[in-house]
């Protein structure tokens, strides 16, 4: 599987960025789909993940309430959707696909396969 993450940019407080990320291949539905980031001089944090089927989804405290992770699983992509953003949500996200179970959709370690990142920053 190969992911191709895009839509980052530089934004205002405030402001709102849709990132995407297609995947490659006849099986992502397989897979749990989920978004993480990584600040300058820290590590990579869980974002958000959706289920296979997109019923399921689970979000990090810091994002709950302003961004929306979905999928379309008819066009293999999935999409983080982030309103109210913050400067402290500055970061390079990164789209990740993995087979693990639904209860481990939110650690790193778990997925398969990594997207190139993309780089969104919220000037403040």
């Amino acid at each position: 599987v190969q992911l191709q993450a895009s839509g980052g940019g530089l934004v205002q407080t405030g402001g709102t960025l849709r990132l995407s990320c297609a995947a490659s291949g006849s099986t992502f539905n397989w897979y749990h789909m989920g978004w993480f980031r990584q600040a300058p001089g820290k590590e990579r944090d869980f974002v958000a993940a959706v289920s296979r089927s997109g019923e399921v989804t689970s979000y990090a405290d810091s994002v709950k309430g302003r961004f929306t992770i979905s999928r379309d699983n008819a066009n293999n992509t999935v999409y983080l959707q982030m309103n109210s953003l913050k400067p402290e949500d500055t970061a390079v996200y990164y789209c990740a696909s993995g087979l693990q179970a639904l209860q481990f959709m939110r650690i790193s370690r778990m997925y398969n396969f990594w997207g190139q990142g993309t780089l969104v920053t919220v000037s403040s």
